[in-house]
């Protein structure tokens, strides 16, 4: 075999290639599941992904014999780390065959990158916020991957613990049963918290009811999320791109908010897994996937939970159980017989507990890496 060969990511050509390796690198997985392409063309292009603004970022392929066999970006958030008075390089992306030559040369670079640019640690798999796929997939290999969630290959952890890489943050995957009766634990809470005519909770049949609420979603986002590791507060363009980006994809009705006489104080929004779908339309929209795409959306009996959060002052009063209630009520009546909650921090004890009071179980766990480049 002849030597690694890196390549810089700089033509329309080696972008179009960067997007579609992983498809080839896994062509022998028939769990593996592809991204939407439309919607990984928009987040690699420097003109249309907002987060560009704010980071510093390079892409390199591996060529081997002139074939390309490996990826990776690299990332400096600025903002980011202004933010947390940090020094952080990021990876993301890397997608390689069996080959640790291969992964060594991709790191080894992105390393001297950063190094370059005055950092002094490298944490990955990250990009540029934790609405990013986030680390490696470590466990429940055996567990059907979920859309918003890493995809790797499981040789890679290994591969890159090779390279000196220890765990940095893990992330963990709960689903929970959607069962018959509410929970006991949340019958007692809900009769101690429904005296209280404070609290009004407000659920949605349309996206026009929904729409007036989205930018004060967003903000309780950026209060709620502050300690959230990787979270970087949304500016009014991010909320804007944000907004159109997922408007089309929300189910009004499993959309769940709560407000007092202060504004809301609490939302839930959880969405239909529309995995499989993307999985038979081999992430293509045209001419056919798209129909593919929304048939599997309208036919998914999993709920992801993607957002949620609860103004500061009002937590522990209840309101993680009301929206709950009126949550596993909404799934009842539209026949949804899982509830994902897509990736939890490990040490986000209070959202593990609710995932756990519903009969959530861990099937899935995430490691984000890292490595002092001193």
């Amino acid at each position: 075999m002849g030597n690694v060969v890196l390549k810089e990511v700089l033509t329309k050509k080696d972008k179009q290639t960067f997007i579609f390796l992983p498809e080839k690198i896994h062509r022998s997985d028939t769990g593996w599941l592809p991204p939407v392409y439309l919607d990984e063309r928009k987040f690699f292009d420097e003109r249309k992904n907002i987060s560009f603004r704010y980071a510093e970022t390079v892409r390199y392929l591996a060529y081997r014999d002139d074939k390309p066999v490996g990826r990776i970006m690299g990332i400096i958030s600025h903002r980011y780390n202004e933010i947390h008075n940090e020094k952080h390089g990021r990876f993301c992306f890397l997608e390689s065959f069996a080959d640790q030559e291969v992964v060594h040369v991709l790191i080894t670079k992105v390393e001297e990158w950063a190094r370059e640019k005055g950092m002094i640690k490298l944490v990955g798999p990250f990009a540029f916020s934790d609405k990013d796929p986030q680390g490696f997939q470590i466990e429940g290999f055996e567990c059907p991957k979920f859309i918003f969630s890493p995809a790797n290959a499981p040789f890679l952890p290994e591969m890159i613990t090779v390279e000196g890489y220890t765990k940095y943050h893990d992330l963990v995957n709960y689903v929970a049963k959607i069962k018959p009766d509410i929970p006991v634990i949340y019958k007692s809470v809900l009769a101690r918290i429904s005296r209280n005519s404070v609290y009004r909770i407000v659920e949605f049949k349309s996206r026009k009811e929904i729409r007036p609420y989205f930018t004060p979603i967003l903000d309780l986002l950026n209060q709620s999320f502050s300690e959230i590791y990787g979270f970087v507060p949304l500016d009014d363009d991010e909320k804007k791109d944000f907004i159109s980006r997922y408007m089309m994809l929300i189910d009004p009705r499993f959309i769940k908010v709560v407000e007092t006489n202060d504004g809301l104080v609490g939302f839930a929004v959880g969405m239909r897994d529309m995995s499989e779908g993307v999985r038979k339309s081999g992430g293509r929209i045209f001419p056919f996937g798209f129909l593919r795409i929304i048939n599997g959306f309208r036919n998914s009996k999993k709920l992801l939970l993607l957002l949620g959060g609860i103004k500061k002052d009002y937590r522990g009063k209840g309101i993680d159980v009301l929206m709950g209630i009126k949550m596993l009520q909404s799934c009842k009546i539209h026949n949804m017989e899982l509830m994902d909650f897509h990736l939890v921090l490990e040490d986000n004890y209070p959202m593990r507990g609710e995932c756990e009071r519903i009969g959530g179980r861990v099937v899935k766990r995430f490691r984000i890496y890292s490595k002092d480049l001193k």
